[in-house]
């Protein structure tokens, strides 16, 4: 049997606003949606929604009816959940829906899309569990593999998991962690009894997320039939080919005009058109196959830029003072039992913030200014500041 394991990442920051030093003390709807910003939460939810969300649910909801052997994996984000039971339920109606036809499965992960398991365990724990609750809650599983914010994948964070009884967890196959070996099997993290290891196929991954509509790319257009021989090449290397990428990716960042959804129903269609040829999903291509040997990962590697680390949001003063002064605090937030008080303060650890602050420019510059809501890093720098500042003044209130 030939798989492909088809995982998509579901989230939307909520972003907080343009808060002036004059707000603090004053205003506390840091999140506020009523404003005409551009970074206005709602807008660009629902612009989301209808490039992305609608259409490909839909296209993965007609190819389930039509192939019962088609499956999926979502990873979804406490904070694309909570912005949708707003804004459009009927997306959690549709996912819900695959995942009763049993075609499917929820990937786990931090409610607050964090990177908590870098600063403070208690917190990344907490958020694991918040969003685990969410999930039982609006569909009925609890997952089984988890996935940590951006892919920031170390031995510590697989031994975490292996304690906590997951089947299966997901990472980067970056080459040199792999050296000689393929992304296309399922391995054995480093000094874990249980827990499998599942890794990206990087290239074949990126050919569809990122290098799809560039017609710089030497092998642009990319076509079913060039794409299939390509499949093919890798299953000579391991039967298990590992698509992950963000869901965004049809519709947003490769949009309808570009012919990526075209190319994503033809590609399932031909794909199941071969024998033996299945979609699997996370926890079936852990199941898939014995463990093909142990990976260790000692430094920490995430599937963001050209360096696979966390450079992206630790690389500079302005996100280490951000992110040292959030979690400062955190026992104290915590102390006062103020539900908002805490889920505003919790809405900061999303990765988007500190992300939004980097400064690194060169091959990853243009695609940090894509998904950044701010004019710069250091107005994104000022205004998250700002808002701490503010939840700092509201704890001392109470």
């Amino acid at each position: 049997m030939r798989a492909i394991c088809l995982y998509l990442h579901i989230h939307q920051p909520i972003r907080y606003r343009e808060y002036s030093i004059f707000d603090v003390g004053n205003d506390s709807n840091y999140y506020h949606d009523n404003y005409n910003g551009r970074q206005s939460n709602e807008r660009i939810f629902r612009k989301v929604m209808q490039k992305s969300y609608k259409p490909m649910l839909a296209l993965l909801r007609y190819n389930m009816q039509k192939y019962p052997d088609f499956k999926v994996s979502f990873s979804i984000t406490g904070t694309w959940l909570e912005q949708a039971e707003k804004w459009a339920p009927e997306l959690i109606a549709e996912i819900r829906e695959m995942v009763e036809r049993g075609q499917c499965e929820i990937v786990g992960e931090t409610y607050y899309h964090s990177l908590a398991f870098f600063f403070n365990h208690d917190e990344f724990n907490a958020q694991v569990d918040a969003h685990s609750a969410k999930i039982k809650e609006l569909f009925g599983v609890t997952p089984k593999v988890f996935r940590n914010t951006e892919f920031a994948y170390n031995d510590n964070l697989a031994h975490w998991a292996d304690s906590r009884g997951y089947k299966g967890i997901l990472a980067e196959g970056w080459d040199k962690v792999l050296g000689w070996r393929s992304p296309n099997y399922v391995y054995r993290p480093a000094g874990c009894q249980h827990t499998k290891l599942l890794l990206k196929n990087y290239r074949l991954s990126d050919d569809i997320a990122f290098r799809f509509s560039n017609r710089g790319w030497s092998e642009w257009p990319l076509t079913v039939p060039k794409y299939q021989d390509w499949l093919n090449m890798e299953c000579l290397r391991g039967n298990l080919i590992n698509l992950f990428m963000d869901f965004e990716t049809f519709g947003e960042h490769q949009w309808r005009d570009t012919g990526i959804f075209d190319f994503m129903d033809t590609l399932i269609n031909s794909w199941l058109g071969e024998y033996e040829n299945k979609f699997v999903t996370v926890s079936e291509a852990c199941d898939m196959m014995p463990s093909a040997g142990e990976i260790s990962m000692p430094e920490t590697i995430t599937w963001a830029d050209t360096e696979r680390d966390l450079s992206a949001w630790l690389s500079n003063s302005m996100q280490h003072s951000a992110m040292h002064d959030l979690y400062n605090i955190r026992d104290q937030i915590l102390a006062t039992g103020n539900g908002q008080l805490i889920h505003d303060w919790r809405l900061l650890t999303t990765s988007d913030h500190p992300y939004s602050m980097c400064t690194k420019y060169w091959n990853d510059g243009d695609v940090h200014a894509y998904f950044s809501a701010y004019a710069s890093p250091y107005e994104s720098f000022m205004y998250f500041m700002n808002v701490l500042r503010d939840i700092e003044y509201r704890l001392s209130m109470l």
